[in-house]
């Protein structure tokens, strides 16, 4: 599927009130984008339009192509051959299972045909990857039910990104998984896939190459990152890093003392 797909293209509908959108947007595999917009703006509308596919059938009469063209129903429809992956905020397993046998499964359903030495390789490569993303180890014999949130995530990031042939991929608020946010929209736009993520966090906003502006349920801009958004983006990451190094002496159980965020000491040392 992943070679088939060149490209996905976004037509404007309407707003909420009826305002048209004036919006034609095409994204490549690689491409890394955000939905910002308060609350009630429409995100979730434009990424459920984008799962569905639509075609001027929404409410928000929004079309989108697939490599500039109308899809056939058999991409549209066919459940077999999911075009669209999807991370939602929540996402807890029920299945009783290991994180091993869970791999095997999916990658069973996606017909890999590997033998034993490569089905352990590429639970080993899904896991790897996992675990570059949660502050919490996986291993293969993890039950699935016993993984945390964030573990969750991180595995469903991983396997999306190594086993998954879903070209899109569209995230719902990727600050929310306790994982690290840049590491995993970096997997998974190595492995060429078109991502767009709806987000409240300025970091993620403006590492993206483009970001898509929502107010009243319609699409009110397109933006790029200037020189002057890209310079904030880097203080940005500084003062992140500084939080991350005190999040992680409390994951640790040290005990914290009024010094322990100097922001201005960690723009020098790099560190805290």
């Amino acid at each position: 599927m992943m070679e088939d797909i060149q490209s996905i293209t976004i037509l404007g509908g309407h707003s909420k009130s009826g305002e048209a959108e004036d919006v034609a947007l095409r994204l490549v595999p690689g491409d890394l984008v955000a939905v910002v917009g308060p609350t009630g703006s429409g995100k979730s509308r434009l990424l459920a339009d984008i799962e569905y596919i639509a075609q001027r059938d929404t409410p928000s009469g929004r079309c989108i192509l697939i490599n500039d063209q109308p899809p056939a129903p058999e991409i549209r429809f066919d459940m077999g051959r999911k075009l669209i992956a999807q991370l939602s905020q929540n996402m807890n397993f029920v299945m009783d299972a290991t994180v091993a046998e869970f791999i095997a499964m999916h990658a069973e359903c996606r017909d890999t045909n590997l033998g034993e030495t490569g089905l352990e390789e590429l639970i080993n490569s899904v896991v790897t990857q996992a675990n570059r993303l949660t502050g919490e180890p996986i291993v293969p014999d993890t039950p699935l039910t016993a993984l945390s949130g964030g573990q969750s995530r991180s595995l469903m990031i991983a396997d999306t990104a190594i086993l998954s042939d879903s070209p899109i991929v569209l995230i719902d608020e990727i600050e929310n998984a306790g994982i690290d946010r840049r590491q995993a929209l970096d997997i998974l736009v190595q492995n060429q896939k078109i991502v767009l993520m709806a987000t409240h966090d300025p970091i993620l906003a403006l590492l993206a190459h483009s970001r898509i502006v929502l107010k009243s349920g319609g699409i009110a801009d397109v933006l790029e990152s200037d020189q002057d958004e890209t310079a904030l983006l880097e203080e940005l990451q500084k003062a992140d890093a500084a939080i991350l190094a005190v999040r992680e002496k409390l994951r640790k159980g040290e005990r914290l003392s009024g010094s322990a965020f100097r922001y201005a000491e960690f723009l020098a040392a790099d560190s805290i």
